[in-house]
């Protein structure tokens, strides 16, 4: 994301009054280096192919919501339906005209960033790439995607959302281990009715390809035939190999990510890592406050030691409908603080009763009983990652349940419904295993 690993960087850090000289030699990724540059240095990037993006930038965050945005026009052409609009041909998505845009657009993002180096005077010497061969993307008629995590899901909506057959294979029972059940249960049932097709506890194990092309695919419980495309979403691994990590002693886990203190340092002294490659919450804003403008910045060329702050952070799934979270399941909370207040809403929204769809949204509140304090706030419907951003603030400020109370609301939205809430859903006694733990 921010510090992949894959640049190698040479810093000679002078100071302001010349006293004394040092040169270190680091593997930085882009963002960290954009802010060590505005520091008393001189940076130069050598010996590499570099790009002036992140993952982020260009095969992961904008370019997959620029096509979750292109997808949803589908729903929203059906929901148009219900409020007047009528249309004398049916709607057609061009797939061209969204690469060639979309592709645009990330150029226009890479020239920003490239402007910035030099301005801040960077010296940069560039590596040299080739184009072996031309790629054409067609849209998919029948998709099968193995996996259950958010990737796999922000690929079924936006692949259904442009009219192909999806259907997703899963080895659990549910989507998205690990957030909230609640949300895992809504969110596979709303994308059913979309008409995505769940296959749940199976296990793919060979897929074969027909005379015409088409592909089959085995699992345990049979085989599926006739897709144009299989896509395995079933997660990711630091590339961290072959960067002579392991000769000079940096400690890796079993799937390369690089262990780190709380202050961002490795194994070997000399040697620090922020963002996926440390595989502890892969989010590009998590390691912009691990290494740029953040914690490590501060503890190298500001002098300030500094910690990684990882209290509430807020995460969004683009999935369709879109998950928003922040701060506590209610199972971490239950280990944490013990007794807790559980507030939950499940509704049509007002957009909903002229559409004639099934859309719905369900929210959730987690509060601790002894304090009142807002542990975790998590949400899935039309517009969750918007909302929730807002609301982060307030679980990150440790804003109580009489706070939201005191909130007046906003008629008609959906995002009231969080401070309108009253009586708890049900109440939970537990006993904490160490409170404060998770720093909420």
């Amino acid at each position: 994301m921010v510090f992949s690993l894959k640049f190698n960087i040479q810093c000679s850090r002078q100071c302001k009054d010349n006293s004394r000289k040092s040169s270190i030699g680091y593997i930085f990724g882009f963002t960290v280096i954009n802010v060590i540059v505005f520091g008393p240095c001189l940076l130069e990037v050598v010996k590499s192919k570099f790009v002036y993006n992140c993952r982020c930038v260009l095969r992961g965050c904008i370019p997959k919501k620029l096509m979750v945005y292109a997808s949803k026009y589908s729903h929203e052409f059906d929901e148009s339906n219900g409020f007047g609009w009528k249309y004398d041909t049916e709607p057609r998505h061009d797939w061209s005209t969204l690469m060639v845009n979309k592709n645009a657009e990330l150029q226009r993002l890479t020239g920003i960033y490239k402007n910035i180096l030099k301005n801040a005077g960077v010296t940069l010497i560039e590596g040299r790439g080739k184009i072996l061969d031309p790629h054409t993307v067609d849209v998919d008629e029948k998709v099968a995607i193995v996996g259950g995590g958010y990737i796999a899901l922000e690929f079924a909506g936006i692949l259904n959302g442009l009219k192909s057959e999806v259907h997703v294979f899963i080895r659990q029972k549910k989507v998205l281990q690990g957030f909230v059940e609640e949300i895992r249960d809504f969110v596979g049932e709303q994308m059913s009715l979309q008409g995505i097709e769940f296959h749940t506890e199976e296990s793919p194990q060979a897929i074969f390809k027909s005379a015409d092309g088409s592909l089959s695919l085995k699992t345990n419980k049979g085989t599926f035939e006739s897709f144009s495309h299989v896509m395995f979403a079933t997660g990711r691994r630091p590339n961290t190999k072959n960067l002579g990590l392991e000769t000079v002693g940096v400690k890796m886990n079993k799937n390369g990510a690089i262990e780190v203190d709380e202050y961002l340092r490795t194994t070997v002294p000399s040697i620090w890592a922020v963002g996926d490659v440390t595989d502890r919450i892969n989010l590009t804003p998590v390691a912009l406050i691990e290494g740029g403008a953040g914690a490590l910045a501060k503890t190298l060329f500001q002098n300030e030691p500094t910690k990684p702050d990882f209290r509430a952070v807020p995460s969004a799934v683009f999935s369709q409908p879109p998950i928003g979270q922040v701060g506590l399941t209610e199972e971490q909370a239950i280990k944490e603080y013990g007794d807790i207040d559980v507030y939950t809403a499940n509704f049509r929204p007002l957009k909903a009763t002229l559409s004639g769809l099934p859309d719905r949204v369900f929210m959730k509140l987690i509060v601790c009983a002894k304090t009142s304090k807002v542990l975790g706030l998590h949400m899935c419907g039309a517009d969750s990652a918007e909302l929730v951003q807002g609301f982060a603030v307030a679980v990150k400020a440790g804003l109580t349940k009489a706070d939201f109370d005191a909130t007046v609301g906003i008629h008609p939205t959906s995002a009231e419904e969080f401070v309108t809430m009253r009586t708890p859903t049900r109440k939970i006694q537990g006993s904490p295993e160490s409170e404060g733990k998770l720093g909420l």
